[in-house]
């Protein structure tokens, strides 16, 4: 969601943070702002900030506006409008201290309320401005001790950057639920909430637990808990490079990222096949043999796209290792007071490893004795450390705000950890090469459906004017409808709802007239029939039909036919037209691709 960028070193600091906060436009934001170190310890702040995109706030920015030490912000509206006022970074009355912020500060309405009685006068809506004004009535002299002091008041979640006129050598963070990483160069250092805005100046990074603080400077830097106890926090180096954040040659990242899913699949996958065995090898899951045959169940927790490719993750499993499973929101999980069973295998699974629902759900889980494994994208992320082991599903950076390679690898690292939990219990070598043979396969059959895009943009020029739509599909492909109907809402803004296609006549097909056209996730399957009569249901009712299928339906209006694989596997491949047909229907309604209103990439808050 809200992205902060921080350098301190030798180098003329604004450029660096605009380009940052670049970087990290595809979390989604509304209000841009930069705060620098005006000269020595006898100068001040300067700061500017606005509504709207990086590009206006850099429009802003004067001339003459240059320091070697700042803090820069992108703001996605929680607390008041997307107004400049509103805009980060917050400064204290005197305006010697700066704070960007991340998260969300529950008892902020009390703290300002306090302030207020004690004369402060507050110039901004935000929970943010209220950590300006603590740090600045802390007692402590050093300001790593005025932070510490400030964050004791605070209730609820935070990664904040801390820029100080009377300490111009350091920038102080802290994190607590919302991510805070540290960038190491020489001579000098980098902070950030991504590492998409520091690839292009470093790859030695460290990141902040929940609870650390940090204080860097241009030679040094060191990390704490908030009683001030030292930590011994290592680096680690990204495996990303920066030309990974490009568009390649491509309109939109969607584009380019829906396009790299061959190879993005080819990378899940390698290294990870074990033909002698007819398995595979998945060394980060700390799951042996033993405690795998006493998994009794299995629950899935994530959110959105991560969420239905659960869901996928959940039938696979039920169908290659005989285990019960089932995907539910880690939202509404964390929420009702779950009766976590020790017997139960919990997987939490998000993109960024940061979400902080699927997040507050492993450390429910966690601190109730279950185990938990993680299936995430982001190596070192929060989820990642926190569960007891998991699979990484090497997407590779995900720039566009909606999710499509990602989304598909994380299906595909579902069907990985489905097989070798089957071979472990009950299923044969021979089914074991079937599932070997169909993965490997993948690649090439994404790579088929992609060459069809012309026609699948024609289609979608077709369906852009549709008030609504309607996605139907039973059993496998019900999650496919789901995540399909998803897309289409995210990036397009057409209203659309997903439904198993037996459902429709309890109450949905009220609905179907010809304005309101029907995508039906039909494979060859054992329930073609059954998706077939559906089909004549909506005809009978005027309903237009396209169809998501394995061969030509003659009762759709258009069918767009893809590869078969085995049946475990194609709802992996049922997605990607989907993908394609939600951006083109965007794109002919001229919509901002990569950056939906009103959404962002990471989302760190409840």
């Amino acid at each position: 969601m809200c992205g902060i960028v921080g350098y301190i070193g030798k180098r003329d600091v604004a450029p660096l943070l605009l380009e940052g906060l670049q970087r990290l436009e595809y979390r989604g934001y509304d209000s841009a702002g930069i705060a620098i170190q005006n000269g020595g310890r006898g100068g001040g702040l300067k700061t500017v900030k606005n509504a709207g995109r990086v590009r206006d706030l850099e429009g802003k920015v004067p001339a003459r506006f240059s320091g070697t030490s700042g803090i820069a912000h992108t703001r996605w509206a929680t607390h008041g409008a997307p107004n400049d006022a509103n805009a980060h970074p917050h400064l204290d009355a005197a305006g010697r201290i700066a704070v960007v912020h991340n998260g969300i500060i529950d008892n902020s309405a009390d703290l300002r309320a306090k302030l207020a009685a004690e004369g402060i006068e507050l110039a901004s809506e935000t929970d943010t401005e209220v950590l300006a004004h603590l740090i600045a009535r802390a007692g402590a002299e050093k300001l790593e001790d005025k932070v510490r002091e400030a964050l004791r008041y605070i209730e609820g979640t935070y990664g904040i950057a801390v820029l100080h006129a009377d300490f111009p050598d350091r920038i102080v963070v802290a994190r607590n639920g919302s991510p805070v990483v540290l960038g190491i160069g020489e001579k000098e250092m980098f902070v950030a909430s991504d590492v998409a805005a520091l690839i292009s100046h470093t790859r030695q990074v460290i990141t902040l637990d929940d609870g650390e603080l940090a204080t860097i400077k241009a030679d040094d830097y060191r990390t704490y808990t908030t009683d001030g106890s030292r930590t011994a926090a290592a680096p680690t180096t990204v495996e990303w490079e920066a030309e990974s954040y490009d568009m390649g040659g491509h309109d939109t990242y969607m584009h380019k990222e829906i396009a790299e899913q061959p190879e993005a699949v080819d990378r899940v996958l390698r290294g990870r096949i074990d033909d002698r065995f007819a398995t595979v090898r998945l060394g980060g899951l700390n799951l042996d043999a033993r405690a795998a045959r006493g998994v009794r169940r299995v629950k899935i927790l994530g959110c959105g796209s991560a969420y239905h490719a659960g869901l996928i993750g959940a039938q696979m499993i039920e169908e290659l290792a005989r285990i019960p499973a089932d995907a539910e929101p880690a939202s509404e999980f964390r929420y009702r007071n779950a009766v976590v069973d020790p017997d139960t295998l919990y997987i939490a699974t998000s993109q960024s490893g940061e979400t902080y629902d699927t997040l507050a759900a492993v450390q429910e889980l966690k601190r109730k004795g279950a185990m938990v494994l993680g299936v995430v994208n982001v190596v070192g992320s929060a989820i990642a450390r926190e569960t007891d082991g998991g699979v990484y599903v090497h997407a590779g950076p995900e720039v566009c705000v909606v999710s499509t390679k990602c989304f598909t690898n994380t299906a595909v690292a579902f069907a990985l950890l489905a097989l070798h939990l089957g071979r472990i219990r009950d299923l044969s070598v021979a089914d074991g090469k079937r599932i070997i043979e169909g993965l490997r396969r993948l690649p090439e059959q994404i790579g088929e459906i992609l060459r069809e895009e012309d026609r699948i943009a024609k289609l979608a020029a077709e369906l852009a004017e549709s008030r609504s739509m309607m996605f139907v599909g039973r059993v496998r492909g019900f999650p496919v409808a789901k995540e399909a109907s998803l897309k289409l809402k995210e990036v397009s803004y057409i209203h659309a709802e997903a439904y198993p296609a037996s459902e429709l006549k309890h109450g949905p097909l009220a609905l179907v007239e010809p304005a309101v056209p029907t995508v039906a996730i039909m494979p060859t399957d054992e329930l073609l029939e059954k998706n077939r009569a559906t089909l004549e249901e909506i005809k009978a009712r005027s309903g237009r039909i396209l169809a998501v299928a394995h061969e030509e339906q003659p009762k759709a209006d258009s069918t767009i036919v893809v590869p078969r694989n085995e049946p475990e596997l194609d709802p992996v491949l049922m997605g990607i037209p989907l993908q394609l047909l939600a951006y083109h229907t965007a794109l002919a309604l001229g919509r901002d691709i990569d950056k939906p209103r009103n959404l962002a990439k990471s989302v760190t808050v409840e």
